[in-house]
């Protein structure tokens, strides 16, 4: 039989790829800084749980990760009262028809389904600095400012 079918006991699958991170400041609203802190607890209990090999090389992959996102945070304070978009800030806008709410957190924090997105992307990008009344470019169609407001980051 050809050795190239045969597993030799001492191979072992090979580590899981590292998590790309951001070379964008990692700022942080209080409430991501929280959920941080949760994940690395919550990995470093799950290490201890006698996991098989591929699921622990996957969790120590994440703890560093979190890990590496914790050294780095740049908490922002939560403004209670923000005049304008901004990071930590709610923003409800319209584009033609449609209103929608978002807030401004930390990339690691950002959930769109949630309405939550990151301070780095484009929409949160176009809306930084932008008041009530104002109107935005991204893309084809104009974004009006409806209101901007505390968000719940805090």
């Amino acid at each position: 039989m050809s050795r190239a079918f045969v597993r030799e006991d001492g191979d072992a699958p090979p580590p899981p790829l590292e998590r790309a991170v951001s070379a964008a400041p990692n700022r942080v609203t209080p409430r991501g800084l929280r959920l941080i802190d949760e994940e690395i607890v919550r990995l470093e209990a799950a290490l201890g749980a006698g996991q098989d090999a591929d699921i622990e090389a996957q969790l120590r992959r994440d703890l560093r990760y979190w890990t590496a996102r914790r050294a780095s945070a740049q908490p922002v304070p939560h403004a209670p009262e923000p005049r304008e978009a901004g990071f930590g800030a709610k923003v409800t806008i319209r584009r033609g028809a449609a209103t929608q709410v978002v807030e401004i957190v930390g990339e690691d924090e950002a959930d769109p389904a949630q309405g939550r997105i990151g301070w780095t992307s484009p929409l949160a990008r176009a809306l930084d600095g932008a008041r009530p009344g104002d109107t935005v470019e991204l893309g084809a169609e104009p974004i009006e400012v409806l209101a901007v407001g505390a968000g719940e980051g805090g």
